[in-house]
């Protein structure tokens, strides 16, 4: 998961040298490499920012984007609000603080809790209740089973089946653990929880790992109509965005890294930085805004034609895997991902499939660690 010059491998300064370390490794891993690359400089730390507009030209050039921002002050109270011009604005606030809840008819008179994955920590608060987890992506899976350990009842509602090397019924590993096929349909009064086939669970706690939506509350506002409509968030496609980046109406002034999901982050972020650095700087050309429109229009018909929701619009896993990965890093001028990079993802994830009890300790991939160490050296520090 590590960027493509500055390699995340375990060594003497590792807390933590497991293949698939805590936050805390992963945490010591990034200051390193702003360490390493002086980048904490240029970082305005405990600063909020409130609005980001377009500044109109006053005749002297100076048009540009209005960004108002406010720092917390070392007695911790928020400081004044200020502003500044800059000539361009990358967005890359993330996606992970707003999450997305099931909505479930009657929920409001529902007895029991509700928690979000955003907020979970440990498995004991669960204890001795019947708890009943919506989705099943990585961290439904993980919470799951954490979870399954202490409770009396581990429910997951999910739109899928379940994998196919798992029990339709009972989850492996867990005897009290089930899969359930189907979403809710509605909630009870007296607790129960009923599923669309008509089946019902009561149970106390509902756990929501549902994922996050997109938000970009600082953008705009009612009196900047123009990028009000450049930019629009709808199901959580962001858009309409060249290749997950630019803005066609706007672009280059303005751009997103770090929308895709189902990727390698870092290489995905990393490429995109240095996508978005390139053309900013005049080194690279974008098309024109006619042609980056007619293929932002071609994306969203293809995914219409093949059923996928729009919420699946930044979703790099499916169609043709690295495809995307691979053609940013060629707009770059750098090499397509390593062919063992890619062979490790596939294979962590069929792991993942495989082994979802073990997988963090087992794998079957170790040829491919002479390989990228090997490529390792070759990259330098562009």
């Amino acid at each position: 998961m590590g960027f493509l010059d500055f390699p995340f491998v375990a060594d003497r300064s590792s807390a933590d040298p497991r293949r698939f370390p805590g936050h805390p490794e992963v945490l010591r891993y990034l200051e390193e490499f702003a360490r390493r690359f002086d980048l904490l400089g240029l970082v305005r730390f405990e600063t909020e920012v409130v609005s980001v507009r377009r500044s109109r030209d006053d005749g002297a050039g100076a048009a540009g984007w209005r960004v108002s921002y406010r720092s917390r002050r070392p007695d911790g109270a928020e400081g004044e609000l200020e502003e500044d011009v800059f000539d361009a604005v990358v967005v890359c606030n993330g996606h992970f603080t707003e999450p997305r809840v099931a909505a479930i008819a009657g929920i409001h008179c529902w007895p029991g809790k509700q928690m979000h994955s955003h907020n979970y920590r440990v498995p004991d608060r669960f204890r001795g209740q019947v708890v009943m987890v919506i989705g099943y992506q990585p961290s439904g899976m993980d919470i799951s089973r954490d979870i399954a350990g202490v409770a009396k009842e581990v429910h997951v509602a999910m739109k899928s089946e379940p994998p196919y090397q798992m029990d339709t019924t009972t989850a492996t590993g867990h005897a009290n653990l089930w899969l359930h096929s189907c979403t809710i349909e509605r909630a009870e009064e007296d607790g129960s929880l009923v599923f669309q086939d008509g089946s019902r669970i009561k149970a106390d706690v509902i756990l929501h790992c549902t994922g996050y939506k997109y938000s970009f509350p600082f953008l705009g506002g009612d009196d900047d109509g123009e990028l009000a409509g450049a930019i629009f968030v709808d199901d959580n496609r962001v858009g309409p965005l060249y290749k997950h980046v630019f803005p066609p109406i706007l672009a280059p002034h303005i751009s997103f890294i770090g929308l895709p999901f189902r990727t390698i982050p870092f290489l995905v972020f990393q490429l995109q930085s240095k996508w978005v650095a390139g053309v900013l700087s005049g080194r690279l050309e974008l098309p024109s805004q006619e042609a980056m429109m007619r293929d932002v229009d071609a994306f969203y018909s293809d995914m219409e034609a093949r059923g996928c929701p729009r919420r699946r619009t930044h979703d790099l896993g499916q169609g043709n895997l690295f495809e995307y990965e691979d053609w940013v890093a060629e707009q770059c001028g750098l090499w397509r991902m390593e062919g063992w990079r890619k062979g490790m993802f596939v294979a962590t994830c069929k792991n993942l499939a495989d082994r979802p009890n073990s997988y963090r300790d087992e794998w079957d991939d170790d040829h491919l660690l002479p390989q990228a160490h090997q490529d390792f050296s070759k990259h330098s520090c562009l």
